[in-house]
């Protein structure tokens, strides 16, 4: 009441919004100042909040988590401005705490969980790209791409070739990577007549290795899987049991023991006949 506050009004809330805007614009007009016990309270209660921190504050703290993601304090604590680690640190326990209070928390939370999404994606290519370079002791000679019937007719595999180990090389989540990779493919001696790669600029290349990318963990996915299933067939057995003692034919031993017990004696009983 005292710095004249309008009640905004909420579109969200439809043919209501005019009703509950003038209610509480009502509670604000109609309510009585403070008492001098209150406003003691009230100074009381400012000193113990973060009283340094302003709006501008609040904001690039908010942006730095959507660029590390919540846990990642060691950089958050260095990337906002004109603090210490040590109040980022404080403040971060606090806004986490109570951040459920603050009127625009969906918004909020939207935009850091964008982020961390985004930190988790850069993360599984990263991985992607690991695994796929593993697989070689040369990569620039040697790494192939399963196009499947992705080919395309711009680029050849000479050229995707060194696009995908030159982004490896450079750190796919690095922040320009793709200008980088753009002054490597100009540099590189056996694209020095290469005019269509020569002339991409770090847009066009950054969409070819986004191709390129789908494609690698595509060829990764399949390749689990074949593990996968290969290392089932070994674990899983024959499905059969064999006989314990069993001879070749699958007898048991016991059985054949009787048998050569009983051609003996009629063995024997043969040669007697004759000496007779």
């Amino acid at each position: 009441k005292t710095v004249n506050y309008k009640v905004p009004k909420n579109s969200d809330l439809g043919s209501e919004a005019n009703k509950v805007q003038r209610e509480e614009q009502r509670k604000i007009d109609e309510a009585e100042p403070l008492t001098e016990e209150e406003l003691a309270e009230k100074e009381s209660l400012l000193t113990q909040g973060f009283i340094s921190w302003t709006k501008r504050d609040f904001n690039q703290f908010i942006k730095v988590n959507e660029k590390y993601g919540r846990d990642d304090m060691e950089n958050i604590s260095r990337e906002v401005e004109g603090k210490t680690p040590d109040e980022v640190i404080e403040y971060s326990t606090v806004f986490w705490e109570r951040c459920h209070e603050l009127q625009d928390i969906d918004r909020i939370m939207g935009q850091i969980e964008r982020g961390e999404a985004k930190i988790q994606r850069r993360a599984s290519i990263k991985r992607a790209l690991d695994s796929k370079m593993a697989r070689y002791r040369a990569p620039f000679h040697q790494l192939r791409i399963a196009y499947g019937n992705n080919k395309g007719k711009n680029y050849t595999e000479e050229e995707d070739r060194f696009l995908v180990c030159m982004l490896h090389k450079l750190g796919f989540d690095r922040e320009n990577v793709y200008e980088e990779l753009r002054v490597a493919v100009r540099s590189a001696p056996q694209f020095r007549f290469d005019w269509f790669l020569k002339s991409r600029n770090a847009h066009a290349l950054q969409r070819r290795c986004n191709t390129l990318i789908t494609l690698i963990e595509r060829e990764n996915q399949e390749i689990e899987e074949k593990e996968r299933l290969e290392k089932k067939k070994k674990t899983g057995g024959t499905g059969g049991s064999t006989v314990v003692g069993s001879g070749a034919g699958g007898t048991p031993k016991s059985n054949q023991k009787r048998k050569a017990d009983n051609t003996v004696p009629s063995n024997d009983k043969n040669k007697k006949k004759r000496k007779s």
